[in-house]
């Protein structure tokens, strides 16, 4: 029964994005009342049917109904239910339906909130939308169907993958890395009903803004966990190696990054126009380009569990994608010609994507430099992942690009960009003198010297370390400033309290103090990475019982082994094993200071011969102790465990808090609504 419901449903699905695109690009072209209002009835069809998919799924997925080809696929009875749950997106025919399922949910929330506004771009953003979703109803229907129907019916499955089954924040990291990926799609298809439209006015931008918002900050997040993910799953002592896969995610936030804040500067001066919809467009195509590496099986990573063979599908729609976008900026581009000042005809291609009006000394020019720096270390990374494929294609030969590349690049490409987050707050929008721009940039120094100086004098003098944290320090003397000086500059002259005055002047510019807000947690990650990159120490050690490894003012005394069975009960009441754990159970201590027991452990699957190691780790805001077995004798006489002391990476986790703090005060919706005049349809009527 479920496979053929399931199937209906998804069919189902793409017959109502089909017909949806269509009638909302009918009703943009000719602004007709009644296609717009089918089309949105269609967006709720697809919304509606692709949820329920995914909902039966996992009605699938914890009955064990292996008739399911991806229950048979990735189910088990061994498998509890918190993880049978989140197998959903554990292999590839589960995650692509997981995609379209996200991709319901942001086409309800953007006609639940932007339905009855801006009518005369609505049509054409949800005809692109639904244009998009046909392409996911189609693998979702076809060749990634999950709910085929399998027959010999098996007793069991093999359960998911074992390092998906290995630590919690598989729930969590796969669908916030989804939630930032899918919901590009909103401000592309926004960006493509400007311009089929012919027209982007401020009460566009300010939606299309907060729409890329949403999804940057749900994807700067994931990749946040996913870094936590590898620290404490592989075992290696690291969050970030420039794997091809994780490389994916930083793609598109690196040009998401550059549109927020060219975006703005469009909104405040009317410039970076064509830059901004280049960014925004390029933004989804590498989020395509992320999902071709991550379920096209052409990497060999850790992070991709999958081997499909839908490659040539999503190049084809990658391809597609590409030349529509391309297509239609070089059509209607002139059509978007705002004011006098800012006329549709260009003679260079400098002044079309940029416009006339840029000065040095402004924040406009500080955000198009850092938006430079964006696109250099976007095209740096691209080009260094895509390399060993080029060439293969090419040339028939492998060849690797490790992490001695891209931390070549990426050290001073991460510094300018730091410094350009101190420079950009501090600058006004418009001319300033260049005696008075030097006098606003000179303050920040004070803050680069004293957190450089306070690091120093805690032991940490290299000098990379000492370069990046005074530009942390540079930064963020000049986001606390932009914080601190209009509350105190109201404060003097109202005669308020600071406290008063600092609410008073937040609650007035609400989305700056959120943008400066998210520079911080960005600040905290770079300064954190800045530590435990430069002073990471690790030592393999053999050890007997009783015997004490020491690093870094760390000390680990081995105690004994240990070894536990973990077994769940089956639907039948059978007790079933799920894993086995082998560890080794230490005493730690930093100085004189006991820190108590922490385990690694190596734990074995049934459906795999290889352990999974799972490292132990102390955590404090100095520094982690982090332990990984790498032998343990069978008789526990001896154990090889690799000791690692991290400075600093605590910080790291914490910045996404911080991140999503500052984005959603951005987002907080204000009293004022902006809407515009509602067309009229060719009857009349309007639409």
């Amino acid at each position: 029964m479920i496979p053929e419901l399931g199937t209906l449903l998804v069919h189902a699905s793409l017959f109502f994005a089909a017909v949806g695109a269509v009638l909302g690009m009918w009703a943009g072209a000719w602004r007709h009342l009644q296609a717009w209002a089918w089309a949105r009835r269609a967006a709720y069809g697809f919304a509606a049917t692709m949820l329920g998919a995914n909902l039966l799924m996992v009605v699938a997925l914890v009955q064990r109904d292996f008739s399911v080809r991806y229950v048979a696929e990735v189910g088990s009875h061994a498998t509890p239910l918190y993880f049978t749950i989140v197998s959903l997106w554990a292999s590839l025919n589960g995650s692509i339906l997981f995609w379209g399922g996200v991709l319901a949910v942001y086409t309800l929330a953007f006609l639940a909130i932007e339905g009855r506004r801006h009518r005369e771009y609505m049509p054409w953003t949800i005809g692109v939308l639904l244009a998009n979703s046909v392409f996911f109803a189609v693998l979702v229907s076809s060749v990634a169907n999950p709910f085929a129907r399998v027959s010999p019916v098996p007793l069991d499955g093999p359960g998911p993958n074992p390092l998906l089954q290995n630590h919690w924040l598989m729930a969590f990291h796969p669908p916030t890395l989804y939630l930032g990926y899918v919901g590009m799609v909103v401000p592309f298809a926004m960006i493509c009903a400007a311009l089929l439209a012919g027209r982007l006015d401020a009460g566009w931008m300010v939606p299309l803004r907060r729409w890329m918002l949403v999804p940057y900050t749900f994807l700067s997040v994931g990749i946040v966990l996913g870094g936590w993910w590898s620290y404490g799953v592989l075992g290696w002592g690291g969050a970030w190696a420039w794997d091809p896969v994780e490389n994916a995610s930083f793609h598109p936030w690196l040009t998401a990054t550059a549109f927020i804040h060219s975006a703005m500067v469009f909104q405040r001066r009317g410039t970076l126009r064509i830059w901004t919809l280049v960014l925004g467009m390029a933004t989804y195509l590498l989020t395509l380009v992320g999902t071709f590496m991550t379920r096209s099986g052409v990497f060999n990573s850790v992070h991709s569990f999958t081997q499909s063979n839908i490659g040539p599908i999503f190049l084809a729609f990658i391809a597609l994608v590409l030349v529509a976008s391309v297509i239609l900026l070089a059509v209607r581009e002139h059509t978007l010609a705002i004011d006098e000042a800012e006329p549709a005809a260009r003679t260079t291609l400098m002044s079309a994507l940029f416009g006339r009006r840029l000065t040095l000394w402004s924040r406009e020019f500080a955000i198009l430099a850092q938006n430079a720096v964006f696109t250099v270390f976007t095209f740096t990374v691209l080009l260094g992942t895509l390399y060993p494929l080029i060439t293969d294609a090419l040339q028939d030969r492998k060849v690797s690009v490790g992490e001695p590349y891209f931390d070549r690049w990426a050290m001073p490409l991460g510094l300018l960009m730091v410094f350009l987050m101190g420079v950009g707050p501090v600058l006004p929008w418009g001319r300033l003198s260049p005696q008075r721009a030097l006098a606003r940039l000179g303050p920040p120094l004070v803050g680069g010297a004293l957190l450089a100086g306070a690091m120093a004098a805690l032991g940490f003098v290299k000098p990379g370390t000492q370069a990046a944290l005074f530009l942390v320090g540079y930064a963020a003397w000049a986001n606390v400033g932009e914080l601190v000086t209009p509350a105190l500059q109201r404060a003097r002259s109202r005669s308020e309290a600071l406290p008063l005055a600092l609410v008073r002047v937040f609650q007035r510019s609400r989305r700056r103090y959120g943008g400066l807000i998210a520079h911080l947690g960005i600040l905290l990650a770079v300064a954190s990475i800045a530590l435990w990159k430069g002073y990471k120490l690790e030592a393999d050690v053999t050890l007997a019982p009783g015997e004490t490894a020491e690093l870094g003012g760390y000390s680990a005394t081995f105690v004994r082994a240990t070894k536990d069975r973990r077994t769940d009960t089956a639907p039948d009441g059978r007790e079933v094993l799920r894993r086995t754990e082998v560890g080794a159970r230490f005493t730690a201590r930093r100085g004189a200071t006991e820190l108590g027991e922490i385990v690694p452990t190596m734990n074995y699957y049934p459906t795999q011969r290889e352990p999974i190691f799972t490292p132990a780790v102390h955590s404090s805001a100095g520094a982690d102790l982090y332990l990984s077995l790498t032998e343990l004798d069978p008789d526990g006489t001896y154990v090889v465990v690799r000791m690692i002391v991290m400075p600093g990476i605590l910080w790291l986790w914490v910045a996404p808090g911080v991140i999503a703090l500052g984005t959603l005060l951005t987002l907080w919706p204000t009293r004022r609504a902006s809407t515009l005049p509602l067309p009229v349809g060719v009857e009349g009527q309007q639409a």
